[in-house]
């Protein structure tokens, strides 16, 4: 008689750890020849409810291209990780993670993206990274872009929409790869589906142009980096073949807001828009839902044979993502969706939201895990999921997080439960093991970590590190390898 073989609990390699990202932490914006990058450019929103990043105006980034202000533009600062590394990543490996995520600044590397050779000063910062990592045996796991490309290559090329910039790219990961054979596992754009958002993942200034020339300047983008993407990994496997390369997606697992069938396609449709990126970088060919609808936008994109060819040869190893929250949609939300704008639909009358306005929806994560494993048959690793809230710190310096504690429990009870499932998940790493300058808003206010950072919105602060009551939760999970959750 067939016996399955279920899965119980969380297995002895399971990586556990957290995620950070360059541009949000380091700071140090001009220390050692780094150049600036397209983090650099974004200014402080004050919009908590803000559904999408605010567009950049070419007079929006000229004035910041020249201005030395930090205030207006706080990821310049970050938390200043770039000189507090050792008690930061002393703190993670008290947590006893396992993993941490981390990208490498393209411009600390190659300031503006064109020079020749790489700034040793920049390369011999992430040889300590490394080092001190190793020291306490956390795995490194590293982004390759995410979100800081150089702004010469904007104002040369216009970012992404260049073909230009694919060389720029893999002479950039080249260096790395060979520099950091110690890597297992690389990503290669940082949620790559937000570059539908225009500006900062993609480098192209076309917040004045028509939505049908925002269209295809934002498509023609996105196929660079498939090409970038394919040739990163051949490259890799031609410098060091055991390591792997992930695509990383953010996804937004869409529900149809009635089980009218029109309201059923509309989700269905809406779905698809977030997965095509997957479709590619997986499968390694254009979905033919997409050329439909290529055809129907009259986009008239620069894909060449030899491009189809290097994405069929160069599919990604494993699939990465980050989970934040769940839409619904209904047939005329979708017909309302602007150009670009993935964030559509209205509010689930089942779920909480963040004060941010972040839908909370726990079993979605395990929805699309299963979503994702049943789609593309490879290997997943969460590599972003947390809680941004409003924390205080009591007289006696204590931040009692319950409400991040609980959000924690409620997500890793459903990863758990899609391991039964029998579904291969390398990892968890969460968004973020300590407070940092949030991306969609710059502010500090919107705080994910475990430990907090004494920095205000405005700067302000002693920037000392303390443990909040998630930081000890954490630990204990770790340890117990999630037993007890």
């Amino acid at each position: 008689m067939y016996q399955a073989n279920i899965t119980q609990g969380f297995p002895d390699d399971f990586l556990w750890g957290s995620a950070i990202s360059a541009n949000q932490t380091e700071g140090a914006w001009q220390v050692d020849d780094k150049g600036l990058s397209t983090a650099d450019i974004m200014r402080r929103i004050t919009d908590r409810q803000n559904k999408a990043l605010a567009p950049i105006t070419k007079a929006d980034f000229d004035q910041a291209y020249r201005s030395k202000d930090v205030e207006q533009y706080p990821k310049r600062r970050g938390i200043d990780f770039y000189h507090t590394y050792p008690e930061d990543i002393a703190l993670l490996a008290e947590m006893g993670i396992k993993v941490l995520r981390f990208s490498i600044a393209w411009t600390r590397i190659f300031p503006t993206g064109l020079e020749e050779e790489p700034n040793l000063a920049g390369l011999a910062y992430y040889d300590r990274i490394f080092a001190e990592l190793a020291k306490y045996d956390i795995e490194p796991l590293v982004t390759i872009s995410h979100f800081e490309m150089p702004a010469m290559l904007c104002i040369k090329y216009q970012g992404w929409a260049s073909r230009e910039v694919i060389t720029a790219f893999t002479k950039f990961t080249a260096v790395l790869f060979k520099r950091y054979p110690q890597v297992k596992y690389w990503l290669t754009f940082n949620e790559i589906n937000t570059s539908l958002w225009g500006f900062h993942e993609t480098g192209v200034l076309d917040a004045e142009k028509t939505s049908q020339e925002q269209l295809q300047l934002r498509y023609q983008a996105v196929h660079y980096q498939f090409v970038a993407s394919a040739l990163v990994i051949q490259q890799l496997k031609q410098i060091n073949p055991q390591a792997q390369v992930g695509a990383m997606l953010a996804r937004m697992q869409t529900y149809a807001a009635t089980a009218k069938p029109d309201d059923v396609l509309a989700a269905q449709e809406t779905d698809r828009q977030n997965l095509f990126f997957l479709d590619v970088q997986a499968r390694g060919e254009y979905p033919s839902y997409m050329n439909r609808y290529f055809k129907e936008q009259a986009l008239d994109l620069d894909i060449t044979l030899a491009d189809q060819a290097i994405i069929a040869q160069y599919p990604v190893d494993f699939i990465s993502f980050s989970y934040y929250m769940t839409t619904i949609v209904d047939e005329e939300s979708r017909h309302q969706q602007a150009a670009g704008n993935m964030v559509v639909g209205k509010a689930n009358p089942y779920l909480k939201a963040s004060a941010w306005g972040w839908q909370i929806d726990p079993i979605g994560l395990r929805i699309t895990l299963n979503t994702l494993w049943d789609r593309y048959q490879k290997p997943l690793f969460i590599v972003e999921n947390g809680l941004g809230a409003l924390d205080q710190v009591t007289n006696d310096e204590q931040i009692h997080d319950d409400y991040r504690i609980s959000y924690y429990q409620q997500h890793l009870q459903q990863l758990k439960l899609s391991l039964e499932d029998g579904i291969p998940i390398l990892g968890y790493t969460s968004w973020s093991p300590i407070d940092c300058i949030s991306f969609s808003t710059s502010e500090m206010s919107k705080r994910y970590g475990f430990i907090y950072v004494d920095l205000d919105d405005d700067g302000n602060g002693t920037g000392q590190r303390l443990k909040k009551d998630s930081f000890y939760w954490y630990k204990k999970v770790i340890a117990n390898n999630g037993a007890d959750l």
